[in-house]
């Protein structure tokens, strides 16, 4: 089943940050991921606007999801997001 990681980000550094992104997106590609939001407007429904960027992935599976975000090479990878963006990061399975 297709599953989803929502990232909400608000940037701090944005140089930092933009060297996160950069590094980021080779490890979704070859985990299997993709990009589905990445960014843009917001139009608030109901409730509060999130705070910052919005950012969905989508990976064939809960299990390469959490092999992604648990990976050697994404561990490294989120240390540049130290300090850059305060961040919310979650998994969400999605429907088939």
């Amino acid at each position: 089943m297709t599953a989803y990681v929502i990232f909400q980000a608000e940037v701090i550094d944005p140089a930092r940050y933009e060297e996160y992104k950069a590094a980021a997106a080779p490890s979704v590609a070859a985990a299997g991921g993709r990009y589905i939001v990445r960014g843009g407007a917001v139009e608030v429904f109901e409730g509060e606007p999130p705070l910052g960027r919005t950012v969905i992935l989508e990976f064939p599976s809960m299990e390469i999801a959490l092999g992604w975000y648990r990976s050697a090479e994404y561990t490294a990878i989120r240390t540049l997001r130290d300090g850059a963006a305060t961040v919310r990061m979650f998994l969400v399975d999605g429907v088939d």
